[in-house]
Protein backbone atom coordinates (compact mmCIF):
# COMPACT_ATOMS: atom_id res chain seq x y z
CA UNK A 1 0.00 0.00 0.00
CA UNK A 2 1.33 3.45 -0.95
CA UNK A 3 0.40 6.88 0.37
CA UNK A 4 1.41 10.53 -0.11
CA UNK A 5 2.90 12.42 2.84
CA UNK A 6 4.41 15.85 3.42
CA UNK A 7 7.93 15.74 4.83
CA UNK A 8 10.59 18.38 5.58
CA UNK A 9 14.35 18.05 5.14
CA UNK A 10 16.34 20.50 7.28
CA UNK A 11 19.94 21.52 6.58
CA UNK A 12 22.36 24.03 8.01
CA UNK A 13 23.27 26.70 5.46
CA UNK A 14 26.74 27.95 4.48
CA UNK A 15 25.89 31.48 3.25
CA UNK A 16 28.30 34.14 2.11
CA UNK A 17 28.63 37.44 3.99
CA UNK A 18 26.35 39.13 1.46
CA UNK A 19 23.74 36.36 1.74
CA UNK A 20 23.81 36.63 5.55
CA UNK A 21 22.94 40.31 5.26
CA UNK A 22 20.09 39.42 2.89
CA UNK A 23 18.78 36.80 5.32
CA UNK A 24 18.66 39.42 8.08
CA UNK A 25 17.00 41.91 5.73
CA UNK A 26 14.32 39.55 4.35
CA UNK A 27 13.47 38.23 7.82
CA UNK A 28 13.17 41.83 9.05
CA UNK A 29 10.89 42.81 6.17
CA UNK A 30 8.58 39.85 6.78
CA UNK A 31 8.54 40.55 10.50
CA UNK A 32 7.72 44.22 9.84
CA UNK A 33 4.80 43.30 7.55
CA UNK A 34 3.42 40.86 10.15
CA UNK A 35 3.62 43.43 12.97
CA UNK A 36 2.22 46.26 10.81
CA UNK A 37 -0.93 44.41 9.74
CA UNK A 38 -1.30 42.75 13.14
CA UNK A 39 -1.43 46.21 14.70
CA UNK A 40 -4.00 47.39 12.14
CA UNK A 41 -6.22 44.36 12.71
CA UNK A 42 -6.01 44.65 16.49
CA UNK A 43 -6.98 48.32 16.16
CA UNK A 44 -9.98 47.30 14.04
CA UNK A 45 -11.01 44.67 16.61
CA UNK A 46 -10.76 47.23 19.40
CA UNK A 47 -13.09 49.53 17.46
CA UNK A 48 -15.44 46.65 16.58
CA UNK A 49 -14.64 46.78 12.87
CA UNK A 50 -14.16 43.93 10.42
CA UNK A 51 -10.55 42.76 10.29
CA UNK A 52 -8.52 42.55 7.09
CA UNK A 53 -7.88 39.18 5.47
CA UNK A 54 -5.30 38.21 2.89
CA UNK A 55 -6.72 39.94 -0.21
CA UNK A 56 -7.07 43.29 1.53
CA UNK A 57 -3.73 43.01 3.33
CA UNK A 58 -1.98 42.11 0.06
CA UNK A 59 -3.51 45.15 -1.65
CA UNK A 60 -2.32 47.54 1.09
CA UNK A 61 1.14 45.91 1.22
CA UNK A 62 1.59 46.78 -2.47
CA UNK A 63 0.61 50.38 -1.70
CA UNK A 64 3.22 50.45 1.08
CA UNK A 65 5.92 49.45 -1.41
CA UNK A 66 5.03 52.46 -3.59
CA UNK A 67 5.46 54.92 -0.71
CA UNK A 68 8.77 56.61 0.10
CA UNK A 69 8.63 55.57 3.76
CA UNK A 70 8.15 51.84 3.14
CA UNK A 71 9.82 51.48 -0.24
CA UNK A 72 12.45 49.21 1.33
CA UNK A 73 9.90 46.37 1.16
CA UNK A 74 10.70 46.07 -2.57
CA UNK A 75 14.04 44.48 -1.61
CA UNK A 76 12.28 41.39 -0.28
CA UNK A 77 10.82 38.78 -2.69
CA UNK A 78 7.09 39.46 -3.12
CA UNK A 79 6.16 35.82 -2.50
CA UNK A 80 7.82 35.90 0.93
CA UNK A 81 5.76 38.91 2.03
CA UNK A 82 2.57 37.39 0.59
CA UNK A 83 3.25 34.14 2.44
CA UNK A 84 3.72 36.04 5.71
CA UNK A 85 0.34 37.71 5.17
CA UNK A 86 -1.26 34.32 4.52
CA UNK A 87 0.28 33.07 7.78
CA UNK A 88 -1.18 36.07 9.62
CA UNK A 89 -4.62 35.43 8.12
CA UNK A 90 -4.46 31.81 9.24
CA UNK A 91 -3.34 32.87 12.74
CA UNK A 92 -6.38 35.15 13.07
CA UNK A 93 -8.74 32.45 11.81
CA UNK A 94 -7.24 29.95 14.27
CA UNK A 95 -7.62 32.50 17.06
CA UNK A 96 -11.38 32.67 16.44
CA UNK A 97 -11.82 28.94 15.77
CA UNK A 98 -13.88 27.52 18.64
CA UNK A 99 -12.98 23.94 17.68
CA UNK A 100 -9.33 24.59 18.56
CA UNK A 101 -8.97 24.84 22.36
CA UNK A 102 -6.12 26.93 23.68
CA UNK A 103 -5.91 29.09 20.57
CA UNK A 104 -5.33 32.84 20.94
CA UNK A 105 -4.90 35.93 18.82
CA UNK A 106 -1.53 36.29 17.08
CA UNK A 107 1.21 38.30 18.81
CA UNK A 108 4.05 40.56 17.67
CA UNK A 109 7.14 39.01 16.12
CA UNK A 110 10.50 39.84 17.74
CA UNK A 111 13.98 40.20 16.28
CA UNK A 112 16.42 37.32 16.99
CA UNK A 113 13.44 35.13 17.98
CA UNK A 114 11.16 35.15 14.94
CA UNK A 115 13.66 35.28 12.07
CA UNK A 116 12.26 33.32 9.14
CA UNK A 117 10.79 33.68 5.66
CA UNK A 118 9.28 31.21 3.21
CA UNK A 119 9.41 30.75 -0.56
CA UNK A 120 6.03 29.16 -1.45
CA UNK A 121 6.57 28.89 -5.22
CA UNK A 122 8.47 25.67 -6.17
CA UNK A 123 8.93 26.82 -9.80
CA UNK A 124 11.42 29.45 -8.60
CA UNK A 125 13.53 26.94 -6.66
CA UNK A 126 16.36 24.80 -8.00
CA UNK A 127 18.19 22.12 -6.03
CA UNK A 128 21.57 20.53 -6.63
CA UNK A 129 23.69 18.20 -4.50
CA UNK A 130 24.77 20.66 -1.79
CA UNK A 131 23.28 23.98 -2.86
CA UNK A 132 19.87 25.52 -3.49
CA UNK A 133 18.89 28.42 -5.75
CA UNK A 134 16.39 30.90 -4.31
CA UNK A 135 14.91 34.16 -5.67
CA UNK A 136 17.13 37.24 -5.06
CA UNK A 137 19.58 35.06 -3.10
CA UNK A 138 21.07 32.97 -5.89
CA UNK A 139 22.84 29.72 -5.09
CA UNK A 140 23.19 29.09 -1.34
CA UNK A 141 25.36 26.19 -0.11
CA UNK A 142 24.30 23.87 2.71
CA UNK A 143 25.67 20.87 4.61
CA UNK A 144 24.10 17.93 2.75
CA UNK A 145 23.40 15.22 5.35
CA UNK A 146 20.70 13.30 3.45
CA UNK A 147 19.15 13.16 0.00
CA UNK A 148 15.96 15.14 -0.65
CA UNK A 149 13.32 12.69 -1.90
CA UNK A 150 10.03 13.94 -3.34
CA UNK A 151 8.68 16.97 -5.19
CA UNK A 152 9.44 20.34 -3.56
CA UNK A 153 6.39 22.25 -2.24
CA UNK A 154 8.05 25.18 -0.44
CA UNK A 155 11.30 26.27 1.21
CA UNK A 156 11.72 28.05 4.56
CA UNK A 157 14.83 29.90 5.73
CA UNK A 158 15.09 30.35 9.50
CA UNK A 159 17.61 31.23 12.17
CA UNK A 160 18.51 28.74 14.88
CA UNK A 161 20.98 30.08 17.44
CA UNK A 162 23.84 31.62 15.47
CA UNK A 163 23.20 29.63 12.30
CA UNK A 164 20.70 29.77 9.46
CA UNK A 165 18.84 26.68 8.28
CA UNK A 166 16.84 25.71 5.22
CA UNK A 167 13.76 23.48 5.53
CA UNK A 168 12.73 21.91 2.24
CA UNK A 169 9.12 20.70 2.38
CA UNK A 170 8.36 17.96 -0.12
CA UNK A 171 5.49 15.73 -1.12
CA UNK A 172 6.70 12.16 -0.93
CA UNK A 173 5.16 8.80 -1.76
CA UNK A 174 5.90 6.08 0.78
CA UNK A 175 5.18 2.37 0.88
CA UNK A 176 3.63 0.97 4.04
CA UNK A 177 5.34 -2.14 5.45
CA UNK A 178 3.58 -5.42 4.69
CA UNK A 179 3.56 -6.53 8.33
CA UNK A 180 2.22 -3.73 10.52
CA UNK A 181 2.26 -3.98 14.36
CA UNK A 182 -1.00 -4.97 16.05
CA UNK A 183 -0.31 -4.05 19.69
CA UNK A 184 -1.61 -0.97 21.51
CA UNK A 185 -0.07 1.00 24.36
CA UNK A 186 -1.10 3.70 26.82
CA UNK A 187 1.24 6.50 27.90
CA UNK A 188 1.16 8.58 31.06
CA UNK A 189 3.33 11.70 30.67
CA UNK A 190 5.06 13.16 33.68
CA UNK A 191 8.02 15.11 35.04
CA UNK A 192 9.82 12.64 37.32
CA UNK A 193 9.46 10.07 34.54
CA UNK A 194 9.00 11.52 31.06
CA UNK A 195 6.63 8.67 30.20
CA UNK A 196 5.24 5.57 31.84
CA UNK A 197 4.06 2.88 29.43
CA UNK A 198 1.21 0.49 30.09
CA UNK A 199 3.68 -2.33 29.30
CA UNK A 200 5.44 -1.53 32.58
CA UNK A 201 8.38 0.47 31.24
CA UNK A 202 9.43 3.82 32.68
CA UNK A 203 11.26 6.32 30.44
CA UNK A 204 13.50 8.82 32.20
CA UNK A 205 13.40 12.47 31.09
CA UNK A 206 16.32 14.10 29.29
CA UNK A 207 15.89 17.48 31.08
CA UNK A 208 18.04 19.38 28.58
CA UNK A 209 17.20 22.77 30.09
CA UNK A 210 18.15 21.62 33.59
CA UNK A 211 21.54 20.43 32.33
CA UNK A 212 22.46 23.89 31.04
CA UNK A 213 20.50 25.96 33.60
CA UNK A 214 23.56 27.09 35.60
CA UNK A 215 25.50 28.11 32.49
CA UNK A 216 22.46 29.94 31.13
CA UNK A 217 22.02 31.91 34.36
CA UNK A 218 25.69 32.97 34.36
CA UNK A 219 25.55 34.18 30.76
CA UNK A 220 22.23 35.97 31.25
CA UNK A 221 23.69 37.90 34.21
CA UNK A 222 26.74 38.81 32.13
CA UNK A 223 24.52 39.97 29.27
CA UNK A 224 22.50 42.19 31.60
CA UNK A 225 25.68 43.95 32.79
CA UNK A 226 27.01 44.71 29.29
CA UNK A 227 26.21 47.84 27.35
CA UNK A 228 23.43 46.90 24.93
CA UNK A 229 24.57 46.30 21.32
CA UNK A 230 28.26 46.74 22.24
CA UNK A 231 30.86 44.25 20.95
CA UNK A 232 31.11 42.50 24.33
CA UNK A 233 27.29 42.33 24.53
CA UNK A 234 27.22 40.71 21.06
CA UNK A 235 29.85 38.12 22.10
CA UNK A 236 27.86 37.05 25.17
CA UNK A 237 24.67 36.94 23.09
CA UNK A 238 26.35 34.57 20.61
CA UNK A 239 27.33 32.19 23.43
CA UNK A 240 23.83 32.40 24.89
CA UNK A 241 22.26 31.52 21.55
CA UNK A 242 24.57 28.53 21.19
CA UNK A 243 23.42 27.10 24.51
CA UNK A 244 19.75 27.57 23.62
CA UNK A 245 20.44 25.81 20.31
CA UNK A 246 22.06 22.87 22.14
CA UNK A 247 19.08 22.60 24.51
CA UNK A 248 16.66 22.52 21.58
CA UNK A 249 18.73 19.96 19.64
CA UNK A 250 19.07 17.60 22.63
CA UNK A 251 15.34 17.79 23.29
CA UNK A 252 14.43 17.31 19.61
CA UNK A 253 16.75 14.31 19.25
CA UNK A 254 15.28 12.62 22.34
CA UNK A 255 11.68 13.16 21.21
CA UNK A 256 12.35 12.01 17.63
CA UNK A 257 14.01 8.75 18.72
CA UNK A 258 11.28 7.91 21.24
CA UNK A 259 8.33 8.71 18.92
CA UNK A 260 9.91 6.72 16.07
CA UNK A 261 10.34 3.69 18.35
CA UNK A 262 6.76 3.87 19.65
CA UNK A 263 5.13 4.45 16.26
CA UNK A 264 6.99 1.55 14.62
CA UNK A 265 6.19 -0.95 17.36
CA UNK A 266 2.50 -0.18 18.10
CA UNK A 267 -0.65 0.08 15.99
CA UNK A 268 -2.41 2.34 18.50
CA UNK A 269 -0.96 4.79 21.01
CA UNK A 270 -3.18 6.42 23.64
CA UNK A 271 -2.13 9.56 25.55
CA UNK A 272 -3.83 12.03 27.87
CA UNK A 273 -5.26 15.25 26.41
CA UNK A 274 -3.28 17.47 28.76
CA UNK A 275 -3.91 21.22 28.75
CA UNK A 276 -0.24 22.21 28.96
CA UNK A 277 -0.95 25.94 28.84
CA UNK A 278 -3.16 25.72 31.93
CA UNK A 279 -0.78 23.36 33.74
CA UNK A 280 2.16 25.74 33.28
CA UNK A 281 0.30 28.91 34.29
CA UNK A 282 2.06 31.30 36.67
CA UNK A 283 0.99 31.19 40.32
CA UNK A 284 1.98 34.81 41.06
CA UNK A 285 -1.60 36.06 41.16
CA UNK A 286 -2.21 39.79 41.61
CA UNK A 287 -1.45 42.47 44.21
CA UNK A 288 -4.92 42.10 45.73
CA UNK A 289 -4.88 38.30 45.52
CA UNK A 290 -1.25 37.07 45.65
CA UNK A 291 -0.49 33.45 44.82
CA UNK A 292 0.85 30.75 47.12
CA UNK A 293 3.98 28.59 46.71
CA UNK A 294 5.03 30.75 43.76
CA UNK A 295 8.67 29.58 43.71
CA UNK A 296 7.72 25.89 43.79
CA UNK A 297 5.12 26.37 41.04
CA UNK A 298 7.66 28.28 38.94
CA UNK A 299 10.08 25.34 39.16
CA UNK A 300 7.30 22.90 38.25
CA UNK A 301 6.28 25.04 35.25
CA UNK A 302 9.88 25.08 34.01
CA UNK A 303 10.09 21.28 34.37
CA UNK A 304 6.79 20.79 32.51
CA UNK A 305 7.87 22.98 29.59
CA UNK A 306 11.28 21.27 29.51
CA UNK A 307 9.58 17.93 28.71
CA UNK A 308 8.15 19.15 25.38
CA UNK A 309 4.94 17.13 25.69
CA UNK A 310 3.23 19.06 22.90
CA UNK A 311 6.03 18.31 20.42
CA UNK A 312 6.06 14.66 21.56
CA UNK A 313 2.35 14.26 20.78
CA UNK A 314 2.64 16.14 17.47
CA UNK A 315 5.43 13.89 16.23
CA UNK A 316 3.74 10.75 17.49
CA UNK A 317 0.53 11.66 15.66
CA UNK A 318 2.03 12.19 12.20
CA UNK A 319 4.41 9.23 12.46
CA UNK A 320 1.51 6.92 13.31
CA UNK A 321 -0.45 8.32 10.35
CA UNK A 322 2.49 7.49 8.07
CA UNK A 323 2.34 3.87 9.29
CA UNK A 324 -1.47 3.69 9.16
CA UNK A 325 -1.63 3.57 12.97
CA UNK A 326 -4.03 5.30 15.36
CA UNK A 327 -3.33 8.15 17.75
CA UNK A 328 -5.96 8.57 20.48
CA UNK A 329 -6.27 11.23 23.18
CA UNK A 330 -8.40 10.73 26.28
CA UNK A 331 -9.38 12.99 29.16
CA UNK A 332 -6.91 12.70 32.09
CA UNK A 333 -9.47 12.89 34.92
CA UNK A 334 -9.01 10.26 37.66
CA UNK A 335 -6.49 8.17 35.68
CA UNK A 336 -4.06 8.42 38.60
CA UNK A 337 -6.70 7.59 41.27
CA UNK A 338 -8.44 4.69 39.52
CA UNK A 339 -7.38 1.07 40.00
CA UNK A 340 -6.59 -0.54 36.65
CA UNK A 341 -7.64 -3.98 38.01
CA UNK A 342 -10.95 -3.49 39.85
CA UNK A 343 -11.83 0.03 38.70
CA UNK A 344 -12.19 1.46 42.22
CA UNK A 345 -11.54 5.24 42.19
CA UNK A 346 -10.37 6.94 45.37
CA UNK A 347 -7.75 9.61 46.02
CA UNK A 348 -6.47 7.54 48.98
CA UNK A 349 -5.29 4.92 46.45
CA UNK A 350 -2.24 7.14 45.92
CA UNK A 351 -0.20 6.51 49.05
CA UNK A 352 2.82 8.43 47.72
CA UNK A 353 3.73 10.25 44.52
CA UNK A 354 5.21 7.08 43.00
CA UNK A 355 3.22 4.29 44.68
CA UNK A 356 -0.33 3.13 43.99
CA UNK A 357 -2.17 0.79 46.38
CA UNK A 358 -5.87 0.13 45.83
CA UNK A 359 -7.85 0.30 49.11
CA UNK A 360 -10.48 -2.06 47.65
CA UNK A 361 -8.45 -4.96 46.18
CA UNK A 362 -4.93 -4.22 47.58
CA UNK A 363 -3.44 -4.10 44.07
CA UNK A 364 0.00 -2.46 44.20
CA UNK A 365 1.86 -0.92 41.26
CA UNK A 366 3.92 2.08 40.30
CA UNK A 367 1.47 5.00 40.19
CA UNK A 368 2.44 6.15 36.69
CA UNK A 369 2.24 2.64 35.20
CA UNK A 370 -1.21 2.14 36.74
CA UNK A 371 -2.28 5.48 35.23
CA UNK A 372 -0.90 4.43 31.82
CA UNK A 373 -3.02 1.26 31.93
CA UNK A 374 -6.11 3.36 32.74
CA UNK A 375 -5.25 5.61 29.79
CA UNK A 376 -5.04 2.56 27.50
CA UNK A 377 -8.41 1.25 28.75
CA UNK A 378 -9.99 4.66 28.13
CA UNK A 379 -8.50 4.63 24.63
CA UNK A 380 -10.19 1.33 23.84
CA UNK A 381 -13.50 2.84 25.00
CA UNK A 382 -12.99 5.83 22.69
CA UNK A 383 -12.12 3.53 19.79
CA UNK A 384 -15.14 1.28 20.39
CA UNK A 385 -17.76 3.94 21.16
CA UNK A 386 -16.38 6.96 19.40
CA UNK A 387 -16.95 9.05 22.54
CA UNK A 388 -14.53 10.88 24.80
CA UNK A 389 -13.41 8.69 27.68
Amino acid sequence: MRMLINKAFRYRLKPTTAQLAQFESFAGHCRFVWNKFLQLNLFRLKNKQKIMFYQEMDYFSKLLKLSNEYGFLKECPAHCIQQKLRDLERAFKDGFDKTQPGKRLPVRRKKNIHDSFRFPEPKQIELEYNRIKLPKLGWVKFFNSQKVIGSIKNVTISRGGNHWYVSICVEQEITLPKQLPTSSIGIDLGVTNFAALSSGRLIEPINSLKIYATRLAILQRRLAKKEKFSNNWQKVLVRLRNIHRKIAHVRRDFVHKLTTLLSKSHAMVVVEALKIKNMSKSAKGSIDNPGKHVKAKSGLNKSILDQSWGEFKRQLKYKLEWLNGKFVEVTPQYTSQKCSICGHTDKSNRTTQAEFCCVACNYTEHADINAARNVLAAGHVVLACGASA
